[in-house]
């Protein structure tokens, strides 16, 4: 069919497109537009959004809203205008104030998430300017970025930024910025802070897409794949006409791709989000009728509007507005969530919601419509089928009657890992009751009648607990009859058995049930009116309206001895990020001739491969090459990764040892065909006469199955254990703690591009916190010298240590491939395929015994630890002095410890954020609070008396403990006692507990010890000729703001020189991508103290050039009165021939090289079905 439509007002008229081709595969490989960014696939990161706006000529009204473009379908935006953040405001163009107000208020990091997040907010402020009735409030501020994800910030300064918008917004409550500084008035605030008029800074519909008439492709449905139907017999039209044999799909949103991640090609699409039967919102007295094409948005403001004739309707909305996120909701269709769930299993809330207030449905079958229950329509055989239509929904009108001894009451329930929406439910739940109260006798409530829906548990679709309802119905409520109506649930919620969390799902239940019926047992209890507010409030959804996002105030300390070092400045290219110009390895311009990778990988954890082909033994669409080990060159070596304690491969071999293991990399024409190539592999495996493999920590024991650790990495004991536990007034033996793994979920997955260069090199471009590593391994692979190889890093989208070594095999199979097809490889993994082959956090098991005395003093610590480090060695090694160095933290008397790195068939572990300070300090604080309960102590009266003393801290950390001044760990516990008011709070959460039998709250303060430790690091600094300065560092930019703190370091060190102009030098400073043949030795940007030494490393170098323009400004100040500008020096040290650059390793003193870092920190929270933090 012919396309036409708009990207950031440029028209784009397309002839004929495959129909399976999304929007943000278009915009990413046809346009110049790359802020989309495919973060996850499903719609549920955010990094992809753009906002949609369709032009209604009846109406002569544009409506926008906000998409995921990863599953919108480019052949649905037919007619439509889409917006980009670049099409909010650009480097050429001007940066518009929601990109001003992210980069001012510090709101990026690593950058792949902040033009989605952009996008979000600017649909927002849209939304509320075409609703006049509606302001931008704080509370919408909050909820406009609930859909978007991002790794780095901890979204405080991401809200700051939304809320700068908000109508009530207390301009002094917004958080650090770089607009104004601390005292400044308020009209100095509102002064510096970029201007937004929604007159200029909102995006007008292009005239050309208002003249473009409706094309009815219904009538020459044959000749296209793609046809948009306009009313209900056209449709039966196009699906009567379809051949027998052909796949149809309707389109609305699409959104169900995301969670069945389809890869069957239909032959037919239909979208009916055009037909005027199916987009209808109808509402009378008797209730409303919701098309099947309306999206779940709209029938949440339709139920909304409806809210006071029907308090039930209110209910519903709030609860439908944690499906998905906002802009899923904006796509997908209530017809498509039904239909899923009646065909698919998929774990709805909308049929759950549906089935308590008893609602019908209305299909189209054959040239016949028929209404059915939703539970008729739920449990159809067979299901629906592609010649039958779900064409809308009716609810029915749930009103209070007359009087006031009967009254309805409605609630639901949802459990879920995220409380406020974008993730599906462990379990939801609807409950309609009609209920009585005799008020003279006063004997109860009894129930009329009821309706109990249950769904998401586990089961084929939502259902009504029918049983339940029948033998509750006619019931005086009493706690004996809650509790046979129980047993009868119990019953009848009975999980799938491969379900998760089952036993969790069933009490969930009840404890729903529970807490429904619970308020009305008590004789003479007040029965909550739904026109009075309903008193029957469920926090498990209603607080999805009012929850606090965050609510924060932040100390700093300010100083201008080092200006302009720790200054607020704005952090370098968080413009760029947040217009999405800030180019990112994927965003590099293909090559016409460039092919793409994807990895075939294992799916058993040891055996023998006997063979590797294609499905039905056809090569898919687009395969170029399949790379195994046999394709590695003849004088290079099968590697893919290398740390200080060993090379890991690059394929397996004849053998896979661990599931998750690469194969094979294919090579296609397009990332899409080269994933779809993967999903087609077929392995053939062979598992005998090989051992079983070794799967736990336990299985690795048995068999002795060991990495050896280097004494430098396993920390010596401490004290007498023996003499402590003897010491010990009690004791707790065997103790057991087991620690999962945890994935790192960078936004931006493993991304490189290799591209063949002369005289037997390659050039590569890798999303690494290791380009050194990256350079080495690959020469090695290839066989060539490194001076062959070049591996470029301009910045990372995020990394927390998963982009270290487990970036090397992604960069050196993509270097494999340019090499032997001599063409430009890049490969982007796919969310699931980084998942697998990932590694994360390291699992553990650990067994302790430990003393102590009455009073909660220890004196002694054993450990015994299992850690599962997986197939290859990684940096596991690393994990015993890393677990030890905050395990320290308190005083144990005694500690003595046997720590084994288990090999395992599993895929290596790796170092991820903070690897072994983690755990370390969660042992600690586990143990420290198995005390506190055997003694039946406050445990933070126990953490007190346990924290060192400066002689404890030397017996445990030795010379790393440093002077006596610097240990300020103490007085860190007690200033922070008084500033949070921690007794105080204390005992507040003790009396809440005793007032609240359901409701608790709980507070801790926990004590941080960190171990630092430095490496070196080089830098180099140069000076233009027109004074300018480039800078270049060891260090790589992942988000944590190195190059600002370097340029402010090159400013400050190049500021020695006192010449006129040197308080502008900071704008003049570019610290340039890393580049491993023009900066060697980089190292690893790991341990939080790269941004440390790279700038100690410039500031070396700042030193040097000071040096050699000290004697050049002494003799112009001599000839010259007056002051000599930075460009007239530097000009003057070009003509004598001075060398402007400069450069160093900065090899830290063993002195300095390790320090202890101290914290302290406080945090409150409460419990009621969910966990929230009130205060931090």
């Amino acid at each position: 069919m012919d396309l036409e439509f708009a990207v950031n007002g440029e028209r784009f008229k397309i002839d004929s497109v495959d129909p399976s081709t999304t929007l943000l595969e278009f915009l990413r490989l046809n346009t110049p537009f790359k802020s989309v960014k495919l973060g996850c696939g499903e719609g549920g990161c955010g990094a992809c959004l753009v906002v949609l706006s369709k032009y209604d000529p009846e109406l002569d009204q544009v409506k926008e809203c906000c998409i995921n473009s990863c599953l919108t379908l480019l052949c649905s935006v037919n007619g439509c205008s889409i917006t980009t953040s670049e099409g909010l405001g650009n480097t050429k163009k001007g940066f518009h104030p929601i990109h001003k107000r992210f980069a001012g208020f510090h709101a990026s990091q690593c950058g792949f998430c902040t033009p989605g997040m952009c996008i979000s907010l600017y649909s927002s402020l849209a939304n509320a300017e075409n609703n006049s009735s509606k302001d931008f409030t704080v509370s919408e501020a909050e909820k406009s970025v609930s859909g978007n994800l991002c790794r780095c910030t901890g979204y405080r300064p991401i809200v700051d930024a939304c809320k700068s918008f908000a109508s009530d917004v207390d301009i002094e409550d917004l958080g650090l910025n770089s607009f104004w500084k601390k005292g400044e008035s308020k009209e100095v605030m509102l002064k510096n802070l970029p201007p937004y008029n929604p007159k200029d800074h909102l995006v007008t519909f292009p005239e050309f897409l208002k003249k473009k008439e409706k094309v009815d492709n219904g009538s020459d449905h044959l000749k296209y794949r793609w046809t948009t139907p306009f009313s209900v017999a056209e449709l039966h039209n196009i699906m009567e006409a379809a051949n027998s044999g052909d796949s149809l799909k309707l389109v609305v949103g699409n959104t169900g791709t995301g969670y069945y991640k389809d890869e069957e090609r239909f032959d037919r699409y239909i979208d009916i989000s055009n037909i005027p039967e199916m987009s209808m919102i109808k509402k009378d007295e008797k209730g409303i009728e919701i098309g099947a094409a309306v999206t779940i948005s709209n029938a949440i403001d339709a139920l909304e509007k409806e809210s006071k004739s029907s308090y039930v309707f209110k209910k519903m909305a709030t609860h439908m507005e944690k499906i998905g996120n906002r802009s899923i909701r904006n796509s997908g269709s209530i017809g498509g969530n039904l239909v899923m769930a009646q065909s698919r299993k998929f774990p709805s809330d909308v049929t759950t919601l549906l089935l308590a207030v008893d609602a019908s449905v209305y299909m189209l079958n054959g040239r016949k419509t028929e209404k059915v229950t939703l539970q008729e329509f739920l449990e159809l055989s067979p299901v629906l089928d592609s010649k039958r239509v779900l064409l809308k929904v009716e609810i029915p009108s749930w009103t209070a009657p007359s009087g006031d001894d009967t009254e309805f009451l409605f609630e639901s329930y949802r459990a879920a890992p995220r409380s406020i929406g974008n993730a599906l439910p462990y379990l939801n739940a609807a409950f309609l009751a009609l209920v009585s109260r005799q008020e003279a006798s006063r004997k109860g409530v009894t129930v009329e009648k009821c309706f109990l829906a249950f769904g998401s548990y586990g089961g084929d679709h939502s259902i009504r607990a029918i049983e339940v309802e029948t033998f509750l119905t006619g019931k005086l409520l009493s706690y004996s009859v809650l509790y046979e109506a129980f047993g009868l649930l119990k019953g009848i919620i009975v999980p799938g058995k491969d379900t998760l969390h089952s036993e969790y799902r069933k009490s969930l239940a009840v404890g729903y049930l529970f807490e429904f019926f619970y308020p009305l047992i008590e004789s003479g209890h007040r029965i909550c009116s739904l026109d009075s507010g309903n008193k029957h409030n469920n926090s498990h959804v209603d607080t999805v309206k009012s929850l606090p996002f965050l609510s924060s105030s932040q100390q700093v300390l300010e100083s201008n001895e080092f200006k302009p070092i720790g200054e607020a400045v704005i952090k370098v290219g968080a413009a760029l990020q947040a217009s999405g110009e800030a180019v990112f390895v994927d965003d590099i311009p293909t090559l016409p001739d460039c092919l793409h990778g994807a990895f075939i990988y294992s799916t058993e954890p040891l055996a023998k491969i006997k063979s590797l082909s294609f499905r039905e033994n056809v090569t898919p669409t687009g395969v170029f090459a399949v790379l195994t080990f046999k394709d590695i060159p003849q004088q290079g070596q099968n590697i893919g990764s290398k740390t200080l304690f060993g090379p890991g491969p690059l394929f397996a071999d004849e053998l896979t040892r661990c599931a998750g293991q690469r194969i094979a990399l294919v090579v296609a024409d397009t990332q899409k065909h080269a994933d779809m190539a993967a999903k087609l592999a077929v392995v053939e495996y062979d598992t005998k006469n090989l051992e079983q493999p070794i799967l736990t920590v336990e299985d690795a024991v048995k068999r002795s199955s060991f990495f050896e650790v280097h004494p430098m990495f396993y920390p010596e004991p401490v004290g007498d254990v023996i003499k402590g536990m003897e010491e010990a007034e009690r004791k707790i033996i065997s103790s057991e703690l087991r620690l999962g793994s945890q994935y790192f979920f960078y936004m931006e997955p493993q991304t490189a591009l290799a591209l063949p260069d002369e005289d037997n090199c390659v050039k590569v471009f890798s999303s690494s916190q290791a380009p050194e590593y990256v350079h080495s391994v690959i020469a090695t692979c290839l066989g060539i010298q490194e001076h062959n190889v070049r591996v470029i890093t301009r910045r990372v989208g995020g990394g927390f240590g998963g982009k270290a070594v487990k970036s090397m095999p992604v960069a050196t199979a993509c270097a494999l491939g340019a090499y032997k097809l001599q063409r430009p490889v890049k490969m982007f993994l796919n969310r699931k395929t980084d998942m697998i082959m990932a590694g994360g956090r390291h699992p553990m098991k650990i067994n302790y015994n430990v003393g102590f005395r009455s009073d909660g003093k220890l004196t002694a610590l054993e450990l015994t630890m299992l850690i599962d480090a997986g197939l290859e060695p990684d940096v596991s090694p690393i994990m015993p002095r890393n677990i030890m160095g905050p395990l320290r933290k308190y005083d144990w008397g005694a500690l003595s410890f046997d720590v084994k790195v288990c090999k395992t068939n599993c895929l290596s572990r790796t170092a991820m954020r903070a690897p072994g300070e983690v755990q370390g300090s969660y042992i600690a604080e586990s143990i420290i609070e198995n005390v506190a309960s055997s003694l039946q102590m406050d445990v933070d009266a126990v953490r007190k008396i346990n924290l060192h003393t400066y002689d404890s801290l030397r017996k445990f950390y030795n010379h790393i403990a440093g002077d006596p001044d610097e240990y300020t760990l103490p007085l860190l516990w007690e200033k922070l006692e008084i500033s949070s008011k921690f007794k105080e709070r204390s005992e507040m959460v003790k009396e809440f507990n005793l007032c609240n039998v359901w409701r608790k709250r709980g507070i801790s303060r926990v004590p941080i010890v960190h171990q630092v430790m430095q490496r070196p690091t080089p830098g180099k600094v140069s000076i233009l000729s027109d004074g300018s300065v480039v800078v270049e560092v060891g260090g790589i930019e992942i988000g944590q703001g190195l190059w600002t703190k370097v340029q402010q370091m090159v400013a400050y060190g190049l500021g020695m020189v006192k010449c006129e102009g040197n308080e502008k030098l900071l704008d003049r400073i570019r610290v340039v991508q890393s580049d491993t043949l023009g900066m060697i030795q980089g190292g690893f940007t790991a341990g939080s103290t790269t941004s440390e030494s790279s700038c100690e490393a410039v500031r070396l170098c700042c030193v040097i050039l000071v040096e050699r323009l000290k004697p050049i400004m002494d003799q112009m100040m001599m000839e010259k009165s007056g002051s000599v500008t930075w460009n007239i020096l530097i000009q003057q040290a070009y003509g004598q021939y001075i060398n402007l650059s400069a450069s160093t390793l900065y090899k830290p003193e063993y002195s300095s090289m390790e320090y202890l870092n101290y914290g302290v920190g406080v945090s409150e929270a409460s419990h009621y079905g969910k966990h929230f933090f009130l205060y931090i």
